[in-house]
């Protein structure tokens, strides 16, 4: 390559980057065929989830509201970090020019914020559910939650933008930078920057404490109060059934918080190609199981699809 650097003030920009991704893994082509298999079941299975919540109106709830903007960031998530890593390692693309690797991130950024704050949304309204039951349509009604759907759209797309800033301020000395990762990853980017990357490792320790750390905090809180509330309910049926209306969200929370907090916590001392993995799986997984978890493990959600499927709403009989 005899690409030059463009000169952005005194800022120089690389033409493109690259993506390392599993470098030394054999038969890794089979793995991104299952990554591509995945990415069809989360779309398949969101999409059907959505449209499930969309006809049936007693699934038009604040809860479900909440659960339908899980389904929606879970298609957009998985959408940007396989769409490029397909066309990245299947098809030999593993240079990507400076403009779209900082929308890639701006995007995967964007989206994995909001899975993270709606989980969080869905604790809170499960707190106020079991512990407040009698005020629960006073304080989570569809203008409460609509609202606070709003605010963390709002918190999430600053804070994408605000790192796509930091990161255009940063400077490269090299023509083409690699990424050790599938895709245009915010925290080896600003590494291997030759200017001062002081502002980018201030956003790269402060969002994971936003984005991570404060969610799992609240449900940490929330479920705590939870479980204070279920051991005081005498009644061993209604601390079965308020058990239950949490178990769906409980997993979900292990699913996606776990293997994510352990790669951050422990970076440092996990292999390169290891880290990536498990970032990738946790990039599809969750969006994946999420409908098939709110499908078979929620009642109210299984009776709905039940009455939709006798009045052949969604699979019209054929003639």
């Amino acid at each position: 390559m005899n690409e030059d650097f463009a000169e952005n003030g005194n800022i120089s920009i690389p033409s493109y980057f690259y993506i390392s991704g599993f470098s030394g893994i054999p038969h890794i082509r089979y793995y991104y065929i299952f990554l591509f298999f995945v990415y069809i079941i989360s779309l398949l299975g969101n999409s059907y989830l959505m449209l499930v919540i969309i006809i049936d109106r007693t699934l038009h709830t604040p809860k479900y509201i909440a659960v339908f903007n899980l389904s929606l960031t879970d298609i957009c998530e998985s959408t940007a970090v396989i769409s490029q890593l397909l066309d990245t390692f299947l098809f030999g693309n593993q240079l990507i020019p400076y403009g779209l690797c900082l929308c890639n991130m701006f995007s995967v950024f964007l989206f994995f914020a909001m899975q993270s704050l709606t989980l969080t949304i869905l604790s809170f309204d499960r707190l106020v559910a079991i512990c407040l039951p009698l005020r629960y349509h006073m304080i989570v009604s569809h203008r409460s939650i609509l609202v606070i759907i709003g605010a963390s759209w709002t918190l999430a797309l600053l804070l994408a933008i605000i790192g796509a800033i930091f990161m255009s301020r940063l400077s490269f000395c090299r023509v083409i930078v690699t990424v050790n990762s599938f895709y245009c990853d915010h925290g080896p980017i600003y590494r291997s920057a030759c200017n001062n990357n002081f502002p980018s490792t201030v956003i790269a320790n402060l969002f994971p404490a936003v984005i991570i750390g404060l969610p799992v905090f609240f449900i940490i809180f929330s479920y705590t109060c939870i479980a204070v509330t279920l051991f005081r309910i005498t009644t061993p049926q209604d601390r079965q059934r308020a058990t239950k209306t949490c178990t769906a969200h409980l997993i979900l929370v292990a699913i996606f918080y776990v293997p994510i907090t352990f790669t951050y916590t422990f970076w440092s001392f996990i292999n390169t190609n290891t880290r990536i993995i498990n970032l990738s799986l946790t990039s599809v997984l969750p969006p994946m199981l999420n409908p098939i978890i709110y499908t078979f493990m929620t009642e109210e959600f299984m009776v709905s699809v039940k009455r939709l499927l006798k009045r052949r709403l969604i699979f019209p009989s054929r003639k």
